[in-house]
């Protein structure tokens, strides 16, 4: 049975994209929330699926194999859809692609490279983002804003993958013009790619950005895919 704190925090955060997306001119029927359930068991995997959350995420390729292996039943009954979040090293590119359905940290070349040679006589295209670190951080993974959208054209041309846009994170700051200056950056970026078409098997049509502490400002600047983690579950059992 679902938490019923769990069904309380997702009305709220429902009713806050409601007010952002009002704010914004925006339908939040065009906002996906991607459930993170890093350093949380299996069972509130299970639970966020009951709750009637069909996207969840992780942040490391290990503790999602053992959680999905756990959640299986629940996770095929319920249709869900498997993002990884967290940064991806190459050696595991081949874990990765089996299992998640989605990667959102496209973060270099190489890990591109390496995620297209392991989908080698897939029957599907690996549906992936391009990591931007718009915020300029220097210990933050991603690809430069100046250099991400021509990167994503290349990495477009990989067989097996299909780029279906940015996903970035942004500073870790209350500070509003902070945050907002980060996130229009994603998105002028985000609209010159859109802007280009898709090449291959593309459709560039996700704009990830936005986390428990900034997703309402990530809504007024564009987001279409949310990761929220904490505003779901509350504090992480583990770092």
């Amino acid at each position: 049975m679902v938490h019923d704190g769990l069904l309380d925090r997702l009305r709220r955060i429902e009713d806050r994209v409601a007010d952002a997306c009002a704010r914004s001119g925006r339908d939040p029927a065009e906002i996906l929330i991607v459930a993170i359930t890093k350093g949380h068991p299996a069972r509130t995997l299970v639970a966020a699926l009951e709750a009637g959350l069909r996207q969840v995420g992780e942040n490391r390729v290990g503790e999602a194999m053992e959680k999905f292996s756990q959640a299986a039943t629940s996770l095929e009954s319920h249709g869900a859809t498997r993002h990884m979040v967290g940064h991806l090293q190459r050696n595991k590119a081949r874990d990765a692609v089996s299992t998640f359905d989605w990667i959102q940290s496209v973060d270099s070349m190489r890990l591109a490279r390496a995620l297209s040679l392991r989908m080698e006589g897939a029957d599907r295209a690996l549906p992936v983002l391009i990591e931007v670190n718009a915020g300029g951080e220097e210990q933050k993974h991603g690809f430069s804003p100046e250099e991400a959208v021509d990167e994503a054209a290349q990495i477009a041309d990989l067989p097996g993958l299909s780029v279906r846009g940015l996903m970035t994170m942004a500073p870790l700051t209350s500070e509003e013009p902070v945050l907002r200056a980060t996130f229009r950056r994603a998105r002028a970026l985000f609209e010159r790619m859109t802007g280009q078409g898709g090449r291959g098997g593309s459709r560039p049509d996700t704009l990830s950005m936005g986390m428990s502490s900034d997703y309402t400002v990530a809504i007024e600047e564009g987001s279409t895919m949310l990761r929220l983690g904490t505003a779901l579950f509350g504090p992480r059992a583990e770092g």
